[in-house]
This record gives C-alpha cells, sequence and structure tokens, in this order.
C-alpha cells in the first residue's frame, strides 16, 4: 500500500519536478554562454572571431601570438607566489584565530568575536588609501609582498574553521593533554586532519579571490615584473588602440582562467562536501 501511495505522489509531483529541471538547465545553458563564447573565439582564426555562427577549424595561432606580445608566463609566476604565500599564511592564522575564538574563553570573547566579525561589512575599496600608506611608509610598494600583506588575515576563514572546531568534540583534547601534548601538539595532531574539509573550502574561496584580484595591485603595482595576470590581461585587453582584438582578448582571457577553471572541475565534488562539513549551514 506504501509503495502504491509513493509512485502515485511520484507521478503526481513529476510535472513540477520537469519544469523545475527545465528551468535549472536553462539558467545552466544561458550561464555558461559566455564562458563558451570566450573559449570559441580563442581557437578560430582571427577573421572569424565574430562570425558567430561560421565553422572554422580550430587554430592555436591566437595563443601564440598572445603569449608571444605579453610576459604571461612572468604574470603567472607572479600570480601562484602571490596565491600560495596568502594560503600559507592564512591557514596559520584562521587556525590559531579560529581555536581561539572556538576553545579558549577569556574575558570578553563574544565582544571581540562580534567586533572581528564587523569586518565583513567593511568594503576593501574603503582600506585602499589606508593600506597603500601603510605599504608607502614600510618600503613595500611595487612588491609582491605588499600586494599578499593585506589578505593574510581572513574574517571568513576564520569564521569557518571556528564553526568547525565546534562540532569537533572537545574530549579529543582533553585526552590529548591526559597523554602530556602541549598546545602545538593538539593542533597538529587533532584539529588539522579533522579541519581538512574547512581548509578545502576556504582554501579554493580565497585562491580563487587572490587569482582574480585586480583593484589592490593595479594601485600597489607599476612594474611588468610585479604584475600578476589579472592586471596583465586587462593592460594587454588595452593595448590595441585601434581596436578590440577579440580573438587574442579571447586567448589571453582562457590563458587566465584556465587553471580556476581545471582546479574547479577536480575539486568539485570535494567543494561541495566541504561546506557540507564545515559548519556553514
Amino acid at each position: 500500500m506504501q509503495q502504491v501511495l509513493m509512485k502515485k505522489r511520484y507521478r503526481e509531483n513529476m510535472p513540477i519536478q520537469f519544469v523545475v529541471y527545465a528551468l535549472m538547465i536553462s539558467l545552466l545553458v544561458i550561464s555558461l554562454i559566455p564562458l563558451l563564447w570566450v573559449i570559441r573565439t580563442a581557437l578560430v582564426p582571427e577573421k572569424d572571431a565574430i562570425a558567430l555562427f561560421k565553422i572554422a577549424m580550430p587554430t592555436i595561432d591566437n595563443f601564440q601570438r598572445v603569449l608571444s606580445q605579453a610576459p604571461f608566463f612572468k604574470y603567472y609566476g607572479n600570480t601562484i607566489f602571490i596565491t600560495l604565500g596568502v594560503l600559507a599564511v592564512q591557514f596559520i592564522l584562521t587556525t590559531l584565530s579560529g581555536y581561539a575564538f572556538a576553545r579558549i574563553d577569556f574575558y570578553g570573547s563574544e565582544v571581540l568575536f562580534v567586533l572581528f566579525m564587523s569586518q565583513l561589512m567593511i568594503a576593501p575599496e574603503v582600506l585602499i588609501i589606508p593600506n597603500y600608506s601603510m605599504m608607502a611608509k614600510f618600503g613595500l610598494t611595487n612588491t609582491r609582498i605588499g600586494i599578499m600583506l593585506p589578505a593574510m588575515a581572513s574574517v571568513m576563514g576564520t569564521l569557518i574553521v571556528r564553526q568547525t572546531i565546534k562540532t569537533i568534540p572537545y574530549e579529543l583534547e582533553e585526552a590529548a593533554r591526559v597523554d602530556g601534548a602541549g598546545f602545538f601538539e593538539i593542533i597538529y595532531r587533532i584539529y588539522i586532519p579533522l579541519l581538512k574539509p574547512a581548509y578545502i573550502c576556504f582554501g579554493l574561496i580565497s585562491a580563487a579571490h587572490q587569482w582574480n584580484q585586480f583593484l589592490w595591485p593595479l594601485v600597489m603595482t607599476d612594474s611588468v615584473e610585479k604584475r600578476p595576470l589579472s592586471l596583465g590581461l586587462a593592460i594587454f585587453a588595452m593595448s590595441y588602440e585601434t581596436g578590440a582584438q577579440w580573438s587574442d582578448v579571447s586567448a589571453a582571457t582562457v590563458i587566465v582562467i584556465l587553471p580556476l577553471l581545471i582546479i574547479f572541475f577536480v575539486f568539485q565534488r570535494q567543494f561541495i562536501e566541504s561546506f557540507m562539513h564545515s559548519g556553514i549551514k
């Protein structure tokens, strides 16, 4: 009887499910149109870039021309150095600060945490002038370290780590203390392995943000040797005075976004699972 009711309910819900799935697929196709257009334009000859419905043989001439006109390998090196350097420091700081807010009961901890979280309401653009003045005093303008410093402390990363630590039984830490483990040994042997979902969640978001960061590097750098990919792509796209060369600009765009696309498609399952286990609802 129960199976009959379930089948009847399933048949009744089929029209609604069909509409929902059709809407989801339509939105997916619409969202993919810009990406597919960029990839298509990057792979066709320059004379066929604007002819959307013309079938043309794929070519890599656009990529070869772009790589010969701009130092994208240098931009790649700067971006990878900045992204990995910021991530390494962020993981250390967010682990320690997240543990402090989750496990250490000190006077005013809740008030301090609220004040700490209030930084999420401050637009990064508001801090450009104070940050630039500070970097200028330290002599870090036009340096990769100057680009990295303001991003090394992450409020969102601290929140994700704190919420994940709160889901870990405190008895594990108590047992480790009974066995004579110190503070850093507890962090290293207990919390860091259990924080892997939180690290994946935050790491992918932070890496994408650092990879695409534009305004702060634009303010901080004035030489080719220190430019990241996002800034190099913008300057390359503006270098054509007679008009946009869509095939070259699209090829340069694909060069910039390709690593992020690969990382997302490889780790998309871990990315979704990390949100499910990191305490973010």
